[in-house]
């Protein structure tokens, strides 16, 4: 077991799964600390859950405090004073979980808060850090007719979400949540149709069909942009605006990329005015109309 390792699974009861990941972090130590959960897990052979579960069982919150906690060891310095696992809480177990949950989510929504004014410049558009880069792409995803957005399996909600306000402030906004030949016929169809942008959501586990999507419409002549859990991603786009995602639960969840996905829209409306505040005025006549909702 690599040295500092043994602090953390003396006198632990590990079962054979956490044994496995214990072994591949001592092995790959160097490596390991910069990789995701779900990078972790594949790469050790079980599921992004147990991966979870085994930082829980060495006393930490969730896997990014264990990750937090063992990059001392590679890249030098003191562990931090909060490494070590936290005395035991009151809370019984369900408030607990809940309450790290949101605490997660809160620490991401902070990322993306902080990460505002940092970050690099789109080749051929203006604005600088992640903000400026939000508005750049928002204006030209404005003024791209038709404007298809890609987003496959777990994405899929997201996109579905976007494209149901996108549609009140543009003109022609074409979901792909489908695989197969349907895929290949949207990318086709909004190419010929003028399309310049492609957007897509991109959330872990990355589906192999989505990522051949991205490939593809680059052969097209597309420029895509991502919305992804992290910068560096192992797949082609010209802009990636960059929101982690909450791995404490069985499942991950999304609070920070919709967030983000929200500010690409308002950076939408902002940059085509006349059109949004004139687009919105209609929904909400044919709202009025057809009494699409019920009166509060």
């Amino acid at each position: 077991m690599a040295d500092g390792l043994e602090w953390l699974v003396e006198g632990r009861r590990l079962s054979p799964v956490q044994q496995r990941i214990a072994q591949y972090l001592s092995e790959h130590l160097s490596d390991a600390i910069f990789l995701s959960s779900v990078e972790l897990a594949e790469r050790a052979g079980v599921s992004q859950p147990s991966v979870t579960r085994f930082a829980m069982a060495l006393g930490f919150a969730g896997y990014p405090e264990l990750r937090h906690a063992l990059r001392p060891l590679v890249v030098g310095g003191d562990a931090p004073a909060d490494a070590a696992p936290a005395a035991p809480d009151p809370l019984p177990d369900g408030a607990r979980l809940l309450r790290e949950v949101v605490d997660h989510e809160i620490r991401n929504l902070t990322a993306v808060r902080d990460s505002l004014t940092a970050g690099s410049r789109i080749p051929g558009l203006p604005g600088d850090g992640l903000s400026g880069r939000i508005e750049a792409l928002g204006a030209a995803l404005a003024a791209c007719e038709p404007l298809p957005v890609l987003g496959l399996r777990v994405s899929c909600g997201l996109v579905t979400t976007f494209a149901y306000y996108a549609r009140r402030i543009h003109p022609d906004v074409r979901p792909l949540i489908h695989g197969g030949s349907e895929l290949t016929d949207g990318l086709h169809a909004a190419r010929r149709a003028g399309s310049e942008w492609l957007l897509a959501v991109m959330l872990p586990r990355y589906p192999a069909e989505a990522v051949h999507a991205l490939e593809y419409a680059a052969k097209l002549g597309y420029r895509t942009a991502v919305i992804a859990d992290r910068a560096e991603v192992p797949f082609p786009a010209d802009v990636v605006l960059p929101a982690p995602v909450g791995e404490r639960l069985v499942c991950d969840s999304h609070a920070a990329p919709l967030a983000l996905a929200m500010l690409l829209l308002e950076a939408m409306a902002d940059a085509a005015p006349l059109r949004t505040q004139a687009r919105l005025e209609e929904h909400e006549r044919m709202t009025d109309e057809t009494g699409v909702f019920l009166e509060p």
